[in-house]
């Protein structure tokens, strides 16, 4: 497999540092609000990520920490007027709520900053001592960003760009505006717990070098996070941990692209920030999975419900494909004839297209591409009288049918049973345009009355004020199906 790996830029072939095991450290949620799409996202991202290295058969530890101390749940705190420990663990709480819609898989660990304080504040004092941090007359500690030779290797900046924007803002006692808080002394009102230079909590910077190091052996295989994260808190945590333990932190750092609205940065103020609740209010869960998985992890990927109205066909596309050969397989007899060489060729190159596409740096989008290319190949079967009735038909439409189940684990889609997914699509679909099932089904019945009258005239009004509504009706010998448009 290859890894764009941030830090030399480069799409690299990753192979572990031990063996078959597979160490992968993602940074989580800062736990003061519902997560956002972004945050579906850069989770869905890493949760493929192990997923498929378990089904390339590593030995995978996944570590993904929480942030719960942070200036943002204090503030959001002290506006509830709850405690910052209450407000992180209910957010938590509603992180693991939407996660579970998601089919997120849990990590192995899931560390909490605030139960790791004690390692935090030996690494400090390591820091410290080794001449890389100090600490201030008012219980501060700061990092000495100029004393790790390093720094910016991962972003790609140089000090004298940043320093040309660094300032020291009032109250801060350091000793250069570049270098950054790994300690901060306590405020009145804030939580604190108490340390060799006076009551105060650590830096957000400095929490997911303490977590990782503990749970995961320096260098871990994988580090990951949103691109937002690599400058400057995975660079910060470079330059903690390395200059600290005078080894690598980690041999891939893999970073998932933003998330637009209609090709602009999702903002409150903008009025186009949507959270994975505001989200699933009108689709389902899957078509947002799916929806992530459209575009490659590293692009920017442009939010619209539009966009989410085409993943949604698409999903109901590959959904009712499983189903129709579902029902096919239910033949008791087929002939013994094979299909043509080039038939079962083709699900071979599909195959290997498939691996190949999440070979080369987890292109989930090309892999979606395969998988439609046997959806249409399972179509071409079921449209040659010859081929449907066949043995090699049938064996072509389970071999499809172990694929879809083979890859949607890997994807974590397509793992619903057909029929209840796309009768729950269907309400799904109605509730979003405002239509009442009832309705549906009353207009239903009357066109099948008028049909069976042969009263056509009135069966083609009805079947006009569906389409107005929204909804397809076929004659089927089982009698009539509808389907929303």
């Amino acid at each position: 497999m290859r890894l764009y790996n941030t830090l030399n830029r480069k799409k690299e072939e990753f192979v572990p540092a031990d063996g078959n095991k597979v160490s992968l450290y993602a940074c989580g949620i800062t736990a003061y609000d519902l997560c956002h799409i972004g945050h579906a996202r850069s989770s869905v991202v890493f949760d493929i990520l192990v997923r498929y290295l378990r089904f390339k058969e590593y030995d995978v530890t996944f570590v993904r920490n929480f942030t719960d101390i942070d200036d943002k749940i204090i503030n959001r705190a002290n506006e509830s007027g709850v405690s910052a420990a209450e407000l992180a663990e209910k957010f938590i709480g509603e992180f693991y709520m939407d996660m579970d819609k998601l089919n997120i898989l849990r990590a192995d660990i899931e560390p909490k900053c605030t139960e790791h304080i004690p390692e935090m504040i030996e690494l400090t004092k390591t820091l410290i001592e080794k001449g890389n941090a100090y600490s201030t007359a008012s219980g501060d500690v700061y990092f000495k960003v100029r004393s790790f030779e390093g720094y910016g290797k991962l972003s790609g900046r140089n000090i004298e760009d940043l320093q040309s924007g660094a300032r020291i803002k009032p109250g801060e006692e350091k000793e250069d505006p570049l270098d950054f808080a790994l300690w901060k002394a306590a405020k009145p009102g804030e939580p604190s717990w108490e340390s060799p230079w006076g009551r105060g909590r650590p830096g957000w910077h400095l929490e997911c070098s303490a977590m990782s190091e503990k749970y995961l052996s320096l260098p871990f295989d994988i580090h990951g996070g949103g691109q937002d994260l690599s400058f400057p808190h995975h660079e910060n945590e470079i330059a903690q941990s390395e200059a600290a333990t005078g080894k690598e932190m980690a041999r891939f750092w893999v970073h998932n692209g933003f998330v637009q609205i209609n090709s602009e940065k999702m903002s409150k103020s903008l009025g186009n920030f949507f959270t994975i609740r505001d989200i699933l209010e009108k689709f389902m869960p899957e078509t947002l999975r799916y929806f992530l998985l459209t575009m490659h992890y590293r692009s920017p990927l442009d939010f619209s419900f539009e966009a989410l109205e085409e993943a949604e066909k698409g999903i109901r596309r590959v959904y009712t494909a499983m189903e129709q050969m579902n029902e096919a397989l239910q033949k008791k007899k087929w002939s013994k004839a094979a299909l043509p060489a080039d038939v079962l060729a083709e699900i071979d190159e599909a195959e290997k297209g498939w691996n190949e596409a999440m070979e080369d740096d987890m292109n989930t989008a090309g892999a979606m591409g395969h998988i439609f290319t046997l959806i249409r190949l399972a179509g071409r079967i079921a449209e040659d009288k010859a081929w449907r009735k066949s043995e090699g038909g049938r064996d072509a439409w389970v071999r499809i049918l172990d694929d879809m189940k083979t890859w949607g684990t890997v994807l974590g889609i397509f793992t619903e049973e057909p029929k209840v997914f796309l009768e729950n699509l269907k309400l799904c679909m109605l509730e979003r345009k405002g239509i009442e099932v009832a309705k549906v089904e009353e207009l239903v019945a009357a066109r099948q009355d008028a049909r069976k009258s042969k009263d056509f005239a009135r069966s083609d009004e009805i079947r006009d004020e569906l389409i107005e509504l929204g909804v397809d009706v076929k004659d089927t010998p089982q009698g009539p199906a509808w389907n929303v448009i």
